[in-house]
């Protein structure tokens, strides 16, 4: 069993993207993000201070909107739009979930899709789909790029998508279709989880749900990513899979923490950096 470690690839691809930013800056380019931050979701604040932290590492300017969770859609709208229009931001990514009476859709959809960093506006979606030039989102495209570090052939497997976000299991399913996989997506209306996991080389989960995937839904030798993260009543951050038993059947896994969260925030730098490059023709 081989351990998919993305702590070690995401600090690989920010010490990139820092060497690159340094070259920029010598023409006078610093690449920006911005964060729109609503109410004080724990969870929310602390994803927030590690992409602030991150872009501090490789040398970009950020700044935080911090809202409160009282704030009008409208408000919202009028920020996104003034950063559409700063020419100091390169990236606008809107800290999700957002409180129960914004309209996240409608948000999402104010963003310039040449700064939707975060890969959610559906111009972007409807290009990752296309298999064309776009952000897509970036715990996806993490862990395509998990695939491509460790050698993984995607062409021809039997793929289960665990979850069927718009911001993970979509997007994702996308991506591996345009890679030549079979792809079967599940989710909660799903009549038989395990009969689909049994058969999948590769079983991709991001469904929130602790333990979810066992040890008797995996087939000996198959590839398990874990997208999921949760935190037990002890204090312990786990995925969705039941890790130590499911572990001892895979030819790859990843572990959770340290495995797919890390490569979420080293794409964004990397859609971010790229969105810069874009904007001034690099």
């Amino acid at each position: 069993m081989t351990l998919i470690d993305g702590k070690a690839l995401s600090n690989k691809i920010q010490q990139e993207i820092e060497e690159e930013v340094n070259k920029l800056k010598q023409e006078g380019i610093i690449p920006g993000l911005a964060v729109i931050l609503v109410g004080n979701d724990p969870a929310s604040h602390t994803y927030v201070n590690m992409k602030e932290k991150a872009c501090e590492r490789v040398g970009f300017y950020s700044i935080v909107h911090k809202m409160p969770e009282t704030i009008s859609q409208e408000e919202i709208i009028e920020t996104i739009k003034m950063m559409n229009n700063n020419s100091r931001i390169d990236g606008i990514l809107v800290q999700l979930p957002l409180p129960k009476h914004i309209d996240t859709n409608k948000i999402l959809e104010v963003i310039d899709p040449a700064k939707d960093v975060d890969g959610f506006h559906p111009y972007n979606m409807g290009r990752v789909v296309e298999g064309l030039d776009s952000f897509a989102p970036c715990t996806p495209i993490g862990v395509m790029e998990m695939f491509k570090e460790y050698n993984i052939n995607l062409q021809g497997k039997d793929i289960c998508v665990v979850g069927a976000s718009n911001i993970v299991g979509k997007p994702m399913a996308a991506l591996l279709v345009n890679a030549n996989a079979t792809v079967t997506i599940t989710h909660i209306y799903t009549k038989d989880l395990a009969s689909h996991t049994k058969k999948a080389d590769i079983i991709i989960v991001g469904a929130g749900k602790p333990n979810l995937i066992t040890a008797d839904m995996v087939k000996e030798g198959a590839i398990v990513i874990d997208i999921g993260i949760n935190r037990l009543s002890d204090g312990r951050l786990v995925g969705d899979v039941d890790f130590e038993n499911v572990s001892k059947k895979c030819s790859f896994i990843t572990p959770v923490p340290g495995g797919v969260g890390p490569m979420t925030i080293a794409m964004l730098l990397k859609n971010t950096l790229t969105a810069a490059k874009k904007r001034r023709n690099k």
